[in-house]
């Protein structure tokens, strides 16, 4: 069955800069006494939204403004490490434009807050403005629920069962599953042996997007 659209993620997806979140996640976590990330930690958080990270990180209900301090405060740590740090995992403006060439629309369905969409995408020269990008903080339910994925999908015009969804988390893969989607997960923050052990896997495994193009997965089509 063909695909008619391709949704990404960002963060450790488009972008491999999960390092610089757990950099920023350990200052953070340095100044407020908390423990540092672990990999289980992380298996359980990557991919949602940080109203619902940081209470599981302090390990109590937080105020609306003690939610907003904590998330300005990481979130301006990892735009600081990640100031010219920042470039597009191989092969995706190859992918991009291979897509665009066969009229197959792309839209980025992210956790990241605004500001943070916002730095990265121009960190990698990229203009948020003539993109379609669906956030977590405009839906309901963020991932593993699918509404960040359909949201996506919906203003590109297409059901979810029509896309391709790459994500680099088990958590945005069963986002993306949710969201009928295919999915292929990028190696840059799980090794595939940890993925495939998730469930769902993932339907496909990459190293990055170069590998994708040589797969002979790109053309259009499901395997």
């Amino acid at each position: 069955m063909p695909f008619r659209a391709a949704i990404f993620d960002l963060d450790g997806t488009i972008v491999d800069n999960m390092p610089l979140h757990v950099e920023a996640f350990a200052i953070f976590a340095s100044r407020h006494g908390l423990p540092p990330l672990t990999l289980a930690d992380r298996r359980r958080l990557d991919g949602k939204r940080n109203r619902e990270i940081f209470p599981d990180l302090f390990g109590r209900a937080l105020s609306r403004e003690e939610l907003r301090a904590f998330e300005a405060e990481k979130e301006s740590l990892y735009r600081s490490l990640s100031a010219g740090r920042l470039a597009p995992l191989p092969g995706f403006d190859r992918l991009t434009a291979d897509l665009r060439a066969r009229a197959v629309p792309v839209a980025i369905a992210t956790s990241a807050p605004p500001e943070n969409v916002r730095h990265t995408l121009r960190e990698i020269g990229l203009d948020p403005a003539s993109l379609v990008i669906a956030r977590g903080d405009e839906v309901a339910r963020g991932k593993p629920w699918p509404d960040v994925f359909l949201e996506a999908a919906a203003r590109l015009g297409v059901a979810g069962e029509e896309c391709v969804a790459f994500e680099d988390a088990p958590i945005g893969i069963a986002a993306a599953a949710a969201a009928g989607m295919r999915t292929v997960a990028v190696t840059t923050s799980f090794q595939a042996a940890d993925l495939a052990r998730h469930d769902p896997p993932p339907h496909h495994v990459v190293s990055d997007f170069e590998e994708y193009l040589g797969s002979g997965l790109a053309d259009g089509h499901f395997a």
